[in-house]
């Protein structure tokens, strides 16, 4: 890079650019963004910004609470206040930003202010069972939503799908096994398959009538199956039989299949007592546990139930919101790639701390990835301060990219784990040349159909924007013609929809994945002339705001009409700047109103203001706002346009 810092660590002037007016508001702004991020650094090295999901997180919270009897007044309004501050003027909840209405999410969080003590006939009450009850009661929710009311005689063991713990003894070849899930729902389903089999009813503290469409008759008639030829009904024939199963299950078979749920459990159990470094999991796994007999002081459940009071963010209106999930690593390797770019020394000593806390987190044992790669030496990084047993894919290959641009005292240490780093991705490899997050060739069929699984996907398979994380990074290491690259880079010219753009699947949505795509295609070799690219900046440049900006709703997922369209946002602006630096429009109209944008929406303090939702965890299902996202992508933008790819030709 031909950067320079001044005192303060703010990049200094490049005298090579013509464009006065824009370079300097671009420099000044890189300037403020990289004191504000340097100033959120942890003294241990990493950084971590709010994980906001929705109001389901807070109210299972409070029903976990209730179920285990330790629900306490204190934590109680703390989260309703959370929770009704969430609430929309029609009385209901959305899963993201400015996002439509949800039934499911508007029921629990219903609940939940009912366990804080919000009577039901209080005007903002009254509308939100009032629209529950117009679009189906609670009849109509998920699977997930009416397992949370089955725990204390809401809605009937009998209408919910079945699942039986036997499914843990399904050997890996077997379809439906635990390992066909992704990591996320496998660690959801094993601990539910206790649940299930246990059907717990705690005392109700109050009926729930009013989220009936008809109280007297809550459970909706029968309904003739799918055709038996098609799979919808061959699964709803599969989940009656093992209704009938359940009846018949020899009882010292399902108790050592309950007894085998809950070695699985333990064993995979992190040094901080979560599961996963993820909420939900957690939830269940404290659930299945305390049904099998073990008691709330149990070391077991005691390191559980405080990994989940390390999920709450203590907001200064005395508000408790819960995040689904913590994102350290991922947060620190972004951060660190922001401030580098963006002309920090590589041997400032904000970076080498980074350096150093990211080493300290590599994972080197085996976890469940290896029961399809069993031969494959561990070497990797998780997303969360705890997750040995699942490292990811996307947050190896950024940690990566992160470490080659700090110059640490121990370069011996880097390689070494660098070295580790590349050969766990590329041993990850699935069989079509691409990547998924967490495992390798996780793309069974058959998942995503059960009754069961209706709240998200659950099934990891191969996806642009990771695979190009990991193509980037390979080339970076001077892999760009290793026939494992070239196989990941014909992937995704194959996956390129014909309007330019390539879908994103944990970010949100085109104009992530496009941003994710064109700069792993550039560090490959690929020209700014090469026809791909060329359709990808066409596609960007139709879709930029009138603001200058870039912004793309979650509907996105839903709607093509909504492809590369919503509010601007700083993130999104920054994605689409990075494509478009990458593929050589510097000096392009639509560069510099993006970098105006990013300039003008800044805030005094050298931050962004960023309420929606760009951050996916499942499409549409499952929306995140990862609130470091408004810092690093900017400053990461603003770096590049102002100094140039980091790992360009010629760049030093």
């Amino acid at each position: 890079m031909t950067a320079t810092t001044d005192g303060a660590g703010a990049p200094g002037a490049d005298p090579d650019f013509t464009t006065p007016d824009t370079m300097r508001g671009a420099q000044e702004a890189a300037a403020r963004a990289t004191r504000h991020l340097l100033a959120r650094q942890d003294a241990a090295g990493w950084w971590k910004g709010d994980l906001e999901t929705n109001v389901t997180m807070d109210a299972e919270d409070l029903l976990l609470r209730q179920f285990l009897g330790i629900r306490d007044e204190a934590t109680t309004q703390a989260a309703a206040l959370f929770i009704r501050g969430e609430q929309g003027t029609d009385g209901t909840w959305a899963t993201f930003h400015g996002g439509p209405p949800e039934l499911s999410a508007t029921i629990e969080a219903y609940v939940a202010l009912r366990l804080a003590g919000d009577a039901p006939d209080a005007p903002h009450m009254a509308r939100a069972s009032a629209w529950i009850r117009a679009h189906g009661g609670i009849a109509a929710a998920r699977v997930f939503t009416r397992i949370w009311l089955a725990l204390f005689g809401w809605w009937s063991w009998d209408h919910l799908p079945e699942l039986p713990p036997e499914l843990v003894f399904l050997p890996p070849w077997v379809p439906l096994n635990i390992y066909d899930f992704g990591c996320w729902a496998r660690q959801t389903i094993v601990p539910l398959t206790v649940v299930s089999a246990q059907r717990p009813v705690r005392p109700a503290p109050f009926a729930l009538d009013e989220l009936h469409t008809d109280a007297r008759r809550p459970y909706p008639p029968a309904v003739r199956p799918a055709p038996l030829a098609s799979w919808e009904g061959a699964f709803q024939r599969m989940d009656k039989a093992l209704h009938v199963y359940r009846r018949f299950a020899p009882r010292r078979l399902r108790k050592a299949a309950m007894d085998a749920a809950a070695r699985w459990i333990i064993e995979r159990q992190e040094n901080d007592g979560c599961w996963g470094g993820i909420q939900p999991p957690a939830v269940y796994s404290v659930i299945a546990l305390h049904l099998l007999g073990y008691d709330l002081g149990h070391p077991v459940m005691r390191a559980g139930l405080e990994s989940l009071d390390r999920f709450a963010v203590w907001r200064e209106d005395g508000a408790r919101m819960i995040e689904a999930c913590q994102s350290p690593v991922w947060d620190t390797c972004l951060a660190a790639i922001a401030l580098a770019d963006a002309g920090l020394a590589p041997d400032h000593p904000a970076l080498v701390k980074a350096a150093d806390w990211m080493l300290g987190e590599e994972i080197v044992r085996s976890g469940d990835w290896a029961v399809r790669r069993p031969g494959l030496a561990p070497g990797g990084w998780a997303f969360e301060f705890h997750n040995d047993t699942y490292p990811d894919i996307d947050d190896t290959a950024e940690v990566v990219l992160a470490l080659r641009r700090i110059r640490h005292p121990e370069p011996a240490r880097v390689e070494a784990a660098i070295a580790r780093g590349v050969s766990w991705n590329l041993g990850m490899q699935s069989r079509n040349g691409a990547w998924g997050a967490f495992d390798a060739d996780n793309t069974s069929p058959f998942p995503n159909r059960l009754p069961f699984c209706d709240f998200g996907e659950v099934i990891d398979p191969p996806s642009a924007d990771v695979t190009a994380h990991v193509v980037e990074m390979l080339a970076v290491e001077g892999r760009a013609a290793d026939p494992r690259t070239r196989r990941g880079i014909a992937w995704l010219l194959a996956e390129q929809e014909p309007s330019g753009a390539w879908f994103g699947r944990w970010g949100t949505n085109y104009v992530y994945g496009t941003g994710s795509v064109v700069p792993a295609l550039a560090a490959a070799g690929f020209a700014p002339a090469h026809p791909a690219i060329r359709r990808a900046v066409r596609w960007l440049e139709s879709v930029q705001n009138e603001d200058g900006g870039w912004g793309e709703d979650q509907r996105s997922y839903r709607d093509p009409e909504w492809a590369g369209k919503g509010a601007s946002t700083p993130s999104q602006t920054a994605w689409a700047l990075m494509a478009l630096l990458s593929a050589g429009e510097r000096d392009g109209k639509a560069v510099e109103r993006g970098v105006a944008y990013l300039v003008e929406t800044q805030r005094g303090d050298g931050s962004w203001d960023e309420p929606y939702f760009t951050g996916t965890g499942f499409p549409w299902d499952f929306s995140i706002n990862y609130h470091l996202y408004r810092q690093v992508f900017p400053l990461t933008a603003l770096g590049r346009y102002l100094y140039g790819e980091p790992f360009a030709p010629g760049a030093s």
